[in-house]
C-alpha cells in the first residue's frame, strides 16, 4: 500500500460467487477479507482505494478499447487464457488484460471527478 498512490480492485462479490458452481474456489480465495484489509490499510496510509465495475474487463482489449469477437466470453471461455484482438492484433493474457482495464477504469473515475465511495 505504501508504494502506491491509488489501488483499484474489481467489484467481485464473494456472496454472489458463492452461489455459483465455483463456490468453493470463491470462498477459499477470501476476496471479501482481502478487500476489507486493503481498504483499511489504504485509509490508514492516505492512499486512494476504490472498487470499480469489472464487467467486461477480460473481454475489452486494453490497447484499442474494443470488445472483439475473438475475446473470451462467458463461463465457457474461462479456460481461454490468451487471446488475440482481431481489431488491433494485440496479444492478451486474460487476467493481465482485465487488470489493465480495471486500472484504466479507476484512473478514469479519478480524472472524471467522480466521488470515491
Amino acid at each position: 500500500v505504501d508504494a502506491n498512490a491509488a489501488i483499484f480492485v474489481g467489484n467481485v462479490s464473494s456472496k454472489t460467487m458463492s452461489q455459483t458452481r465455483n463456490a468453493k474456489s470463491a470462498l477459499d480465495a477470501g476476496w471479501g477479507l482481502l478487500k476489507a484489509m486493503l481498504s483499511y490499510k489504504c485509509n490508514h496510509a492516505g492512499v486512494v482505494f476504490e472498487e470499480v465495475n469489472e464487467a467486461f474487463t477480460p473481454q475489452r482489449c486494453s490497447c484499442c478499447g474494443n470488445i472483439p469477437a475473438s475475446s473470451p466470453k462467458g463461463m465457457g471461455a474461462l479456460g481461454m487464457r490468451e487471446w488475440v484482438c482481431d481489431q488491433c492484433g494485440s496479444v492478451h493474457d486474460r487476467d493481465v488484460n482485465a487488470a489493465r482495464n480495471i486500472l484504466a477504469l479507476g484512473h478514469g473515475r479519478l480524472a472524471g471527478g467522480m466521488p470515491v465511495l
